[in-house]
């Protein structure tokens, strides 16, 4: 994480807060004024970031590839990284979290949280790695949102069902692409080797006392999930609003490791780092989908549907119904996606107002757009019904075929 740091401050990318900084709203609240990255000298007496990957142009740079080719240079990955043991993870300390910064981000948050915390288990030869928000309960103990059918509770299931603990290991602090990596949808398994493909092919790792294999972090905190509920939450997610209060999992740290004077890194709840972490890996899922029945050129899911329930797919059009088919592949390709606008080459999906013009003038309410009823759709979404399902709506806003020049936008010469 130090090596990225170091490469945005090279594109003046950083912004050095020096002076005293509290973790209960003051630095989210900073965070949630800018696009740079802010790195906390006096945060509560410790350092910290936030704002590490608050946007593509930051992501584009970890992988050195650039902003326009970000969602094809990611479809065309294969989890074909080579994960390199490098031993045990030594030293460490009794687990003692009054020594990190975690932040309280909300007035109406339920305590102080880790936002950034993956969370790396293994259990019966099969590891996992996500992330999950994890809300402080005392020095040693924190009460983490698992989300039921998500591979950690499934593995969490398969200890508890043998009597047994799950092992897991947080770190904090970790390569962008590493946390990018956790949040991806990838083969059972295959974070890591994810994660190392995109770090250019090859990820180290270390092994703590309790088994479970971590990379590189400015902390590690290494415990275990049992039995134990506690009350989780009030707790801002994705959309700015509050996810319901619910009995969650305990985990409980049995040790810590830290690097000499570590950066702790926090996510801004619905902010735009939150967003794009959110989002932004199912976009390739989309564009592998949707190349599947047309030509597709790009995939956005924009700040303005919380990085995650809007999308807009940018084809090039070889009948005139791949549209339609295209609308049909995105939301099978991301379960969670409310609507979705399908456009032509000549539309820059980065700019709201174009995608707009494209609706004002490429719609026709009649045949243009697709309401799909009675479908799974996301639990955090407000309107979601009571049994879980929603409504979809995808717009095909692209020109008739054979009848573009009608269409077309005066240029200048």
């Amino acid at each position: 994480m130090r090596n990225f740091i170091e490469l945005m401050r090279q594109q003046g990318r950083v912004e050095e807060i020096e002076s005293p900084c509290s973790t209960v709203y003051e630095a989210p609240r900073m965070a949630s004024r800018t696009d740079k990255i802010l790195f906390f000298h006096d945060l509560d007496g410790r350092r910290g970031v936030m704002n590490l990957l608050s946007d593509r142009r930051s992501l584009a740079a970890a992988l050195g590839v650039e902003e326009r080719d970000l969602v094809g240079h990611l479809a065309g990955m294969t989890c074909s990284g080579r994960v390199v043991d490098a031993g045990r993870l030594e030293g460490g300390i009794p687990a003692d979290l009054s020594r990190l910064p975690v932040m309280k981000h909300f007035p109406g948050d339920a305590g102080r949280y880790f936002t950034s915390g993956i969370v790396f288990s293994r259990y019966d030869g099969v590891e996992n790695a996500s992330i999950h928000r994890m809300m402080v309960l005392d020095d040693g103990r924190v009460v983490a949102r698992l989300v039921e059918g998500r591979h950690t509770h499934t593995l969490l299931k398969e200890a508890l069902a043998r009597g047994e603990k799950l092992p897991v290991a947080v770190t904090v602090g970790t390569h962008p692409l590493v946390t990018f990596a956790a949040c991806t949808r990838v083969p059972e398994g295959k974070e890591l080797a994810y994660a190392a493909e995109l770090m250019g092919g090859e990820l180290a790792v270390r092994e703590c006392e309790n088994g479970v294999r971590v990379p590189d972090a400015e902390i590690v905190l290494e415990g275990y999930i049992g039995a134990e509920k506690a009350t989780e939450g009030p707790f801002v997610d994705i959309t700015g609003t509050y996810d319901p209060v619910r009995q969650q999992h305990v985990i409980e740290f049995t040790k810590m490791y830290c690097k000499e004077d570590p950066i702790y890194h926090g996510i801004l709840p619905a902010g735009d780092e939150h967003k794009l972490l959110m989002g932004a890996p199912y976009e390739p899922k989309i564009y592998r989908a949707v190349g599947e029945v047309t030509t597709v050129r790009d995939v956005l899911l924009t700040k303005g549907g919380a990085g995650y329930l809007h999308g807009v797919v940018q084809i090039r059009k070889n009948t005139q119904g791949d549209a339609k088919n295209a609308i049909m592949a995105a939301f099978a390709a991301h379960t969670s996606l409310k609507h979705v606008v399908v456009v032509d080459e000549d539309i820059d999906i980065h700019d709201p107002h174009d995608v707009e013009y494209a609706i004002a003038t490429r719609v026709r309410g009649d045949t243009d757009i697709m309401v799909v009823t009675g479908v799974r759709g996301s639990s955090l979404d407000p309107t979601r019904l009571g049994d879980g399902t929603n409504v979809k709506v995808g717009v095909d806003a692209t020109m008739v075929m054979g009848k573009e020049d009608e269409f077309r936008r005066a240029e200048w010469v």
